[in-house]
């Protein structure tokens, strides 16, 4: 009895460790994917009133330029309200279906002239068709689309009228791309080289996050209401979103983002993959910008697993777009751990997937508005591998700067506090500064203020080389010291070495002094590299663009605090340079690594 109670026991403890494995290995993998700003990979073309719904009102149809209807009506991705059965023509898939009818099953049945639905042919040209019933639990179906204005009138535009107010428009912006990944999977866009659909969620599960979105909820969503449309990662109530305030757009009304959305973003991010269950990330942004927020998670977020940042130079749904095959390429990419080292660590950094390649983000830009329009920068390659049909996903470099988990400037390495200055009853001090919270995440009034200067020839008033002829650079020095106690300047100068006119030099050597680093870069992509002198007052931004050596001061900034500023940063004395260019070197060594 008791020998048949272990047998039992065995094969129950067996059969349970069975059933956990093949569950465990069913189970996909998970992949935030986050939502940035002026994103055209999450935009898609103005919604505009079918030729069916404007006969069925009587409006004027859209016509050719010969004043003749449209040939076809224009379908758009939507949902059924109660399932229907439908009567699809046998052999209208592909022109040549009918040369291969021999090797069909046969029909459910003839329609006739009359459409009268018949189990068998009575007449010769009687279609051969199918019977199927379509359900809203289906999906999106292609229908045509029947909306018109409050008023009546067709649409023809996003908004009701050119030049309309915002409330009187509607947003073409995803608020969240959800609806891109079920486009993808559901529509024909999204089919594989062997006609299968399903092509991403058949390989993981997605978590959708707002962390800068491009479209918002203007009258709010409340999360637990049944039925309600909220598709990312559920959490409060969704007040009333305010355009240029939660949400950012470039049309048909444009706002740009602020200091404290970098924040918001970067806190998104690592609070998402703090929860250990994603095997990667990816970063949804405008085409022009979307390197540089890339780059910039690249060096904050301390993860192991790989950020991916993906764009559109077209908007889904438009001829052309590429945006769709790119998301594709980051989840095969994130899945086929390409990028992992032994220890399951990511060894490549934040990448930007773009038309097959696989760049750096440290070294990509974009050159035009068009597919290829991506390239490497930094004179020494920045396209680490390529991704996409034919072959698999395939690394051929490596790159060596420091990056999210090794990175000395991510979230976990900053300090909770760092010196900053700010000009008190006419001279400069240092104050402190709270660079996180108490939970460990970006204060969004800590991030850094740093902006642009250009090195320009034939420029100067007279043969002397005075600092008064560079106003703007003091203008911009005052402001800094009122309103933002960490603050940098990048001085883009000639290409390849980042030299800049004598007033300027001078220029800048006060501003270090006071307090304010300054990174010098050259113009343009250059092929070498900014030479460092330990006896200048500036960093030198090795081979970086002027934007990432912005954003990496940004990040430098709040891991070293400001200069030490001297008494009198018109004439200081040995001491004072001597204590600024070793604040510099700590600047210098992040420059050469990251």
């Amino acid at each position: 009895m008791k020998t048949r109670l272990v047998i039992v026991l065995c094969v129950t403890l067996l059969a349970g460790l069975i059933f956990a494995e093949a569950a465990q290995a069913q189970t996909k993998p998970k992949i935030a994917i986050f939502s940035g700003p002026t994103s055209t990979i999450q935009n898609s073309p103005p919604l505009v009133t079918s030729n069916k719904a404007r006969a069925l009102r009587g409006l004027p149809l859209r016509t050719n330029p010969d004043g003749s209807p449209l040939r076809f009506d224009h379908l758009a991705p939507q949902r059924l309200a109660a399932p229907v059965e439908v009567l699809i023509e046998q052999f209208s898939a592909h022109p040549l279906e009918w040369d291969a009818a021999g090797q069909y099953g046969p029909p459910d049945g003839y329609v006739d002239r009359q459409g009268v639905f018949r189990p068998t042919r009575q007449n010769p040209d009687d279609k051969p068709v199918y019977r199927a019933t379509l359900r809203p639990e289906d999906g999106l179906y292609l229908l045509p689309y029947m909306a018109v204005q409050a008023d009546g009138k067709a649409w023809d535009a996003s908004c009701a009228a050119p030049g309309a107010p915002f409330d009187k428009c509607r947003q073409s912006f995803y608020p969240d791309a959800s609806r891109i990944f079920e486009e993808i999977d559901r529509t024909v866009v999204g089919r594989d080289e062997r006609g299968a659909g399903n092509i991403l969620s058949s390989k993981a599960d997605f978590h959708f996050y707002r962390a800068v979105p491009s479209g918002g909820y203007t009258k709010g969503l409340v999360a637990a209401l049944v039925g309600a449309p909220r598709t990312d990662v559920v959490g409060s109530d969704i007040r009333p979103e305010v355009l240029g305030e939660q949400f950012f757009p470039y049309g048909p009304h444009r706002k740009e983002t602020r200091m404290v959305d970098l924040a918001r973003a970067t806190n998104t991010v690592q609070k998402a993959l703090n929860t250990g269950q994603y095997a990667g990330a990816v970063w949804l942004e405008g085409s022009p910008t979307v390197q540089e927020s890339t780059y910039w998670l690249g060096l904050l977020i301390d993860t192991k697993v790989p950020i991916t940042g993906n764009a559109a130079q077209r908007v889904h749904g438009m001829v052309g777009s590429e945006g769709d095959r790119n998301i594709v390429d980051s989840v095969d990419y994130i899945l086929s751990k390409i990028w992992a080292d032994g220890d399951g660590r990511d060894t490549v950094g934040a990448v930007l997937l773009q038309d097959t390649q696989i760049f750096a983000s440290r070294q990509v830009e974009k050159q035009g508005a068009r597919p290829g329009g991506y390239r490497e920068m930094g004179g020494h390659g920045g396209i680490l591998g390529t991704i996409g049909d034919p072959g698999s996903p395939t690394i051929w470099f490596k790159p060596t700067t420091r990056q999210t988990w090794g990175s000395a400037v991510n979230l976990t390495q900053l300090p909770p506090t760092v010196q900053g200055v700010r000009k008190i009853d006419g001279r400069v001090r240092t104050v402190e500064v709270q660079v996180k919270d108490n939970e460990g995440f970006l204060r969004g009034d800590a991030i850094p203020k740093v902006t642009m200067v250009r090195h320009n020839r034939w420029i100067k008033d007279t043969a002397a080389a005075e600092i008064d002829e560079e106003p703007e650079i003091f203008a911009r020095v005052e402001k800094n010291l009122r309103d933002h106690p960490l603050s940098g300047i990048v001085a883009e100068g000639s290409t390849p070495y980042g030299g800049v006119q004598e007033s300027m030099e001078k220029a800048l050597s006060i501003v270090a002094l006071s307090g304010i680093p300054v990174v010098r870069v050259s113009r343009g992509d250059t092929g070498g590299m900014v030479a460092v002198n330990p006896n200048d007052l500036t960093i030198e931004g090795n081979n970086l663009t002027a934007g990432k050596a912005r954003l990496l001061l940004m990040a430098a900034l709040m891991k070293f605090g400001a200069l030490p500023p001297a008494a009198d940063p018109k004439r200081p004395t040995p001491a004072e340079i001597k204590a600024v260019q070793e604040r510099v070197k700590q600047y210098q060594e992040v420059f050469n690594t990251h």
